[in-house]
């Protein structure tokens, strides 16, 4: 398909919780009325849950675990996946023009999503019979082993601005060990999750093994942190509401994955390949609209190089074209108008503590007057302690900060509430190696700069960016418990 070509998407407008096996209306039939943040029309209407539905998502994930689900071998699971992924292949198109609507990512980046999603469930299809325990060297007379165990059932509540992505790498790994789950997925774009489920349900997934109500967090979201049969809970979100979230679970002694985002910086020395870091560097704050956890919000400039990196940056943003997700421009909206109010008063803050604003993108001339628009913009100047530095602006919003010394850049890079992601570029082997160890995240780029890197690798944070981990096969040991098993022979 050309840049810019138009696509009339015909979608079912309205859609209903999915519960032990069936679509159905919210208990007391209330629904969301769903907007296109590209125009602000109405897109599509959901299901307003309520506790009693969750709790009727709950009662059917743990009568799975007894039924056909429960009985099921780790290698049937990981065939179940897989057909999955091809069921997600086959309706590419649909989810990612839908998850374009529904989020306002250009319709590149939702494509890449979808890749994602089908991988997600290709990895741990085939990492579901290859999880396996220990024997233990132990006294004279006795053989010692371990096992992994599914915890039961899972609770994910996935966040708005990568629903296929977030709900590959945690349902994948949860389904993978033999969990039964409920999906609440964000009021504000959720019509992928809900199409994702259908496509689970016709590869053969049994009834009650995945459950899905959509709502609002302080409802629905709510009900299912609190829920005594839930035994395990996955949230990607806001640190205030994680923090909800785990006080919830805390009544029941259920342990919580939680990624909470970041301010993840970028630190480039005077030996670094520029033309290759460019794209970089840029890109990693302005995909789907900066709305990115992992997004590289903060750019850290040895002095030497600082204004030649500033000026090329500013050029760059000069070229970015923001329209409507299905324009596949260089960035669509933000996700509401609510989300956009938020990243303005950032921008704003510009003019205060000596920064001032480098560059900026266009917002295209034919762009619909109800669409969340924002304009990109790069900061420079900005100080180690304003706001901008320091706060998650979840927006295409980026600023500059230049350092003198590896200890310096180090301090700037440490110096938030925050640890996720860092990326660094230098040429200098010894140098990428030091900071690598003194940066405090959960992951760390050399010559790269990945945005949560791939499906194989681990990915969480440190700090307020939250505990445990995602992706690759050190979440599907988040998923299970470990029972150890001792035995007297004589």
């Amino acid at each position: 398909m050309k840049k810019g070509a138009s696509i009339v998407l015909n979608t079912k407008r309205v859609y209903n919780n999915y519960i032990a096996g069936r679509w159905t209306e919210a208990a007391d039939a209330q629904r969301l009325e769903i907007q296109d943040p590209s125009n602000g029309s109405h897109l599509a209407d959901i299901a307003r849950s309520s506790s009693e539905d969750v709790d009727r998502a709950v009662g059917a994930a743990r009568a799975s675990l007894s039924g056909e689900w429960g009985r099921m071998s780790a290698t049937d699971r990981g065939r179940i996946l897989h057909r999955i992924g091809e069921g997600v292949l086959r309706n590419a198109d649909l989810l990612a023009q839908l998850e374009a609507r529904d989020v306002g990512k250009p319709l590149k980046q939702a494509r890449a999503d979808v890749e994602a999603l089908a991988r997600y469930c290709e990895f741990y299809g085939a990492a579901a019979d290859k999880v396996h325990g220990d024997t233990i060297p132990y006294r004279s007379g006795f053989t010692a082993l371990t096992i992994y165990e599914p915890h039961g059932v899972t609770a994910h509540i996935v966040p708005w601005n990568y629903p296929m992505q977030i709900i590959g790498r945690s349902l994948g790994a949860a389904l993978a060990m033999g969990n039964a789950a409920v999906v609440k997925p964000a009021e504000e774009a959720c019509l992928t999750l809900l199409e994702f489920t259908r496509i689970a349900e016709e590869a053969g997934l049994p009834a009650g093994a995945l459950n899905l109500v959509t709502g609002t967090g302080e409802e629905a979201g709510a009900a299912l942190s609190a829920h005594p049969g839930i035994n395990h809970i996955s949230f990607t979100g806001s640190l205030a509401t994680g923090a909800l979230v785990q006080a919830a679970a805390a009544r029941h002694a259920v342990p919580v994955t939680l990624e909470l985002g970041g301010k993840s910086a970028q630190i480039v020395f005077a030996d670094a390949d520029l033309d290759r870091a460019l794209p970089f560097l840029v890109m990693a704050g302005i995909q789907n609209a900066g709305q990115t956890c992992s997004a590289s919000s903060r750019i850290l400039i040895e002095q030497p190089i600082y204004e030649e990196v500033v000026a090329r940056m500013a050029e760059a943003y000069q070229r970015l074209k923001v329209g409507p997700a299905l324009s596949d421009l260089d960035v669509g909206p933000v996700v509401s108008h609510r989300q956009k109010s938020i990243v303005d008063g950032y921008i704003a803050l510009a003019a205060s503590g000596g920064a001032e604003v480098a560059g900026q993108g266009v917002i295209v001339p034919d762009a619909p007057a109800g669409g969340a628009y924002v304009r990109p913009t790069l900061i420079r100047d900005v100080p180690a302690t304003h706001r901008l530095a320091q706060e998650e602006i979840f927006g295409p919003v980026q600023v500059t900060m230049p350092f003198a010394s590896e200890q310096e850049a180090i301090d700037l890079a440490n110096g938030t509430p925050f640890g996720l992601v860092c990326g660094i570029w230098s040429g200098d082997g010894g140098r990428q190696l030091r900071l690598a160890r003194a940066i405090q995240a959960g992951q760390v780029f050399i010559n790269n700069y990945g945005a949560g890197g791939g499906i194989e690798l681990p990915f969480g944070g440190v700090k307020r960016s939250g505990h445990g981990r995602e992706k690759g096969f050190e979440a599907l040991y988040g998923f299970a418990t470990t029972k150890t098993i001792s035995i007297y022979h004589g």
